[in-house]
């Protein structure tokens, strides 16, 4: 018997099953829902798939590569993924059915854990001031109906701009963006993502084509005040990508693991054991991966916990 929570399980079966004698036995397959190649999400979610093959008992996690965040909801919402990565605006966009998610209604997940935050990279030509610069220009806004996409169109209209009308689109990922940028088909690109993320680290290392950061916090206040509590400042620290002497503000945004919301609750907290008494080992997979803790993967949001994430955390002392 294999236990992997798709459409093939039926959810409410799942917990019987987890119960089972023969549990011990049985071997326990789970998917990842990650991100594109470029970006941190492929890495550590691909890094989380090896721990947890390596460590848990009778259990095969495999990776798989999505578009990121609105993918890897829905896949775990309609049951074919059993964790997934996402940034926090995506998934409360999710929970309302709106944005990205409004055919098909609200999605039915809850957070695992919170990992680390998303900076808003705005990747631009020398002559790219402000992102109100951007217009009439081509830009890159990420995958289409992804996370970044999202967040890019709400930085341009923070910025002053249609991001329909006053700036010619591009739905390319960030490894596309990166070798668009390169080869001068666009000014700029958007992308969300931990640092550093290895497609604009590869631009900026490779030197095909003159790039700067620009700074993005302009656009923060009016965000905050048409998205209050999503999206928070943060400083890029200088030399985090090649070139990049000086500090850069930013925007950041929450990045989290979600589940379906009726994932049964032996299963969440094997994986969350999963995690957790391999921590080094998770740590160890990306920069980004050495921020998380038990405390911080706890950290309160504007989303709830599962119930089992919520009973976990609280075992090992947290205060929820």
């Amino acid at each position: 018997m294999s236990i992997n929570l798709t459409r093939r399980v039926a959810l409410a079966s799942g917990a019987a099953m987890l119960s089972a004698p023969a549990f011990a036995q049985s071997r326990t397959r789970l998917t990842i829902a990650t991100g594109g190649t470029g970006g941190v999400y492929f890495v550590y979610g691909g890094g989380l798939a090896r721990i947890l093959t390596e460590k848990m008992q009778n259990t095969q996690a495999t990776a798989q590569v999505t578009g990121g965040s609105v993918d890897n909801i829905n896949l775990v919402s309609a049951g074919d993924a059993d964790m997934g990565l996402s940034t926090l605006d995506s998934v409360v966009d999710a929970l309302a059915g709106q944005g990205a998610y409004t055919q098909g209604g609200k999605r039915e997940i809850s957070v695992l854990a919170v990992l680390y935050d998303n900076i808003l990279h705005v990747v631009a030509q020398p002559s790219i001031n402000s992102i109100a610069d951007m217009k009439g220009k081509r830009i890159g806004v990420g995958s289409a109906g992804s996370s970044t996409e999202g967040w890019a169109d709400r930085t341009l209209e923070a910025a002053g701009l249609n991001p329909r009308t006053d700036i010619t689109r591009d739905n390319l990922g960030v490894a596309e963006c990166a070798n668009a940028f390169a080869d001068g088909k666009i000014a700029g690109f958007f992308w969300g993502g931990g640092i550093p993320t290895a497609a604009v680290r590869d631009l900026a290392q490779g030197g095909r084509a003159p790039m700067k950061l620009v700074d993005a916090s302009k656009e923060l206040v009016a965000m905050n005040a048409k998205y209050p509590g999503l999206y928070r400042g943060f400083t890029m620290p200088p030399n985090s990508y090649a070139g990049q002497t000086a500090a850069v503000p930013a925007i950041g945004v929450a990045n989290v693991i979600v589940v379906n919301a009726k994932a049964p609750n032996a299963l969440v907290t094997r994986m969350l054991e999963g995690i957790f008494n391999n921590l080094t080992d998770v740590q160890g997979i990306h920069p980004e991966a050495r921020k998380l803790n038990v405390q911080s993967a706890a950290t309160k949001t504007a989303v709830a916990f599962h119930p089992a994430a919520e009973a976990f955390y609280k075992s090992k002392g947290v205060a929820m």
